[in-house]
């Protein structure tokens, strides 16, 4: 065997997984399917812009030891997410803040803004919440609900509020001061250069070889290495045996124009349903770029069917249940870990699945 590890996918689990094995002597053969490293935090540098290819990716987090760690391999510069709503002709701040309650209400104290949403929330009186309309109602009322939640929810997630889960929304920000930073996270940030530089350095002593199927390449290689890191889609490597988990794609639209500033923040959503896209991100902004030119990416989320790129898992019941039944195989796999947003059926911050990668090594090393 010429590797101690084969690990497939060059995302953050990875990558991490791929690094902190090296540094402790062990030889790392890492493949993906992609034409890059880094996943989907992969920034491809166009016009002096490091353009996120595949949709914003902003680092925060409160976990003092995991923002020490990444920033060995980078500088993150003082980036703060913004973002704004359009609906219709209207601006509005995100997350939901005073600045939001002033512009919808034309209010200026907490007071205020909190009677409204009460009196609100009393037209339905929901007590236990059914699905994410419920939720949503019960949370904010019906202004913000129909104005800022509704329209995008329904474009994100491809069906009804009424007919998704609730506990879509029950992490979502809601402030009563003009604070329109979205994150709670201590630290937060854009690494300087892009995230690209971050995987050069993780896989620096690693062999990698890219444009390559896992399953393709396995075939007549089932010796190439001790152990197996997997990070792509769990329910794929068993065959589907049990059935096909489902996702929500995204597909971008990313285009350069000739102005200097086409939307003046890197994030906006648009919630109504008659714009078919979801956000528009303008790439400069992340890094405040020196360029005569911008870009900009349309999102627009999308109805998954096999072969599509999984991005969103749709954790309802009857799929994670799904998942239970591959993960009970995959328990019994000695050989291979599975991690990851696809090893694992699940949505991951950055920093939540670099502990994941972390705590694994540990596990692996016996540390």
């Amino acid at each position: 065997m010429k590797y101690d590890y084969l690990i497939v996918g060059a995302g953050f689990f990875g990558s991490i997984f791929a690094y902190e094995a090296s540094k402790r002597g062990k030889k790392c053969l890492v493949i993906d399917k992609r034409n890059h490293i880094g996943g989907n935090c992969y920034t491809e540098l166009k016009d002096g812009i490091n353009v996120h290819k595949y949709g914003a990716h902003i680092f925060h987090t409160s976990n003092k030891n995991i923002w020490n760690y990444i920033n060995q391999f980078t500088e993150f510069n003082n980036y703060i997410n913004s973002p704004i709503a359009i609906y219709k002709d209207e601006i509005y701040n995100l997350p939901f803040n005073m600045n939001t309650f002033s512009k919808m209400w034309g209010i200026k104290t907490p007071e205020e803004a909190l009677a409204i949403i009460e009196n609100q929330k009393k037209e339905f009186d929901i007590i236990q919440p059914k699905n994410l309309e419920e939720q949503a109602l019960r949370m904010v009322g019906k202004d913000i609900y129909e104005k800022l939640i509704k329209g995008y929810t329904q474009k994100q997630w491809g069906r009804p509020c009424s007919e998704l889960p609730s506990f879509i929304i029950k992490r979502l920000p809601i402030r009563f001061t003009y604070d329109n930073n979205y994150f709670n996270d201590r630290y937060q940030g854009i690494p300087i250069g892009g995230y690209t530089k971050i995987f050069d350095k993780l896989l620096a002593k690693c062999d990698i070889l890219l444009n390559t199927d896992y399953f393709e390449f396995i075939k007549d290689k089932k010796d190439v290495a001790l152990k197996t890191i997997y990070t792509g889609e769990i329910d794929k490597f068993f065959n589907f045996q049990f059935g096909a988990l489902e996702w929500r794609a995204v597909k971008f639209e990313t285009e350069t124009l000739d102005i200097d500033n086409f939307q003046g923040n890197a994030v906006v959503n648009y919630t109504s349903l008659d714009v078919p896209y979801t956000r528009i991100i303008e790439h400069k902004h992340f890094e405040k770029a020196d360029s005569k030119n911008t870009i900009i990416s349309k999102e627009y989320s999308s109805e998954w069917k096999l072969g599509d790129e999984p991005y969103y898992p749709i954790n309802n019941e009857k799929n994670n249940e799904l998942y239970l039944k591959y993960q009970s195989v995959a328990k019994k796999q000695d050989k291979i870990i599975f991690g990851g947003r696809l090893g694992s059926y699940k949505y991951y911050d950055m920093d939540k699945v670099i502990e994941e990668a972390l705590i694994a090594v540990q596990i692996e090393f016996g540390e």
